[in-house]
């Protein structure tokens, strides 16, 4: 995916090496967001000579920057903090990793998109559990309950869902619906973009929703076939020392 020149040229000027860098955020949820509004996230490698040291090193570089009204906000983990993420059943992470929309790319970061899929749990369905559950308990506590925020809801749980009848990442609430067809989401996207929010029997219905969709993702959790854990430390060992040593 392209960025305003001035913003991929901050990425390209990060700092360290990058392994990868892709869209993040609403562009890659398909929800309705500011166009000029960038997240991207991504790998970095620190030095070998510094990861060595007794000095910190910067395991996470965040960079804001406005340009051409513009905005980028890039976070980058270095490889083996990145690696740990994805053995600790971390859905961002490899919601990441899987982007298609692709800023910076390597040789690397396609082994990695393949060592990735040993990374796939079902332990995964709990990040997903979770992290829908706080966001729900968000919406519930606003004085107005915004639709772009149910949106994000709804996209967790049926991202979850996904990936355990599939075995596979899908971050795109459009793409993820046509295999749902909940026949309300369209409507609430094109309301989404005028910042519209839920009257009381809309919001009654979509508690329902959400608790039917939650026990979806649990029976789901239940029926895949997805392992109990990761088998891809020895491969992200084996890339880790490659790169760190090439660097």
């Amino acid at each position: 995916m392209n960025l305003p020149p001035k913003l991929e040229e901050a990425v390209q000027n990060h700092g360290y090496p990058l392994l990868f860098a892709t869209m993040d955020g609403a562009h890659l949820y398909g929800l309705p967001a500011a166009a000029m509004h960038f997240t991207v996230r991504g790998v970095h490698i620190l030095p070998t000579e510094q990861v060595l040291g007794l000095d910190s090193t910067e395991d996470l570089v965040e960079v804001s920057k406005t340009a051409d009204e513009a905005e980028l906000d890039l976070s980058t983990h270095d490889i083996k903090k990145f690696f740990l993420l994805m053995l600790n059943d971390n859905g961002h992470v490899m919601e990441q990793l899987y982007s298609p929309l692709v800023v910076i790319t390597s040789d690397q970061h396609n082994e990695l998109k393949v060592i990735g899929k040993d990374c796939l749990t079902r332990l995964h369905c709990y990040h997903y559990l979770g992290l829908a559950d706080a966001q729900w308990q968000l919406l519930g506590k606003e004085n107005a309950k915004k639709i772009d925020a149910l949106l994000s809801v709804y996209r967790i749980v049926l991202t979850g869902t996904h990936l355990m009848n599939s075995a596979t990442i899908e971050s795109n609430l459009n793409v993820l619906n046509q295999n749902f067809s909940l026949p309300y989401l369209g409507e609430l996207l094109e309301r989404a973009t005028e910042h519209a929010a839920l009257d009381d029997k809309e919001w009654d219905f979509h508690k329902e929703e959400y608790e039917r969709l939650r026990e979806v993702l649990e029976d789901a959790a239940d029926a895949t076939t997805l392992p109990e854990k990761s088998t891809a430390r020895a491969a992200l060992n084996d890339l880790l020392k490659r790169v760190r040593m090439s660097t």
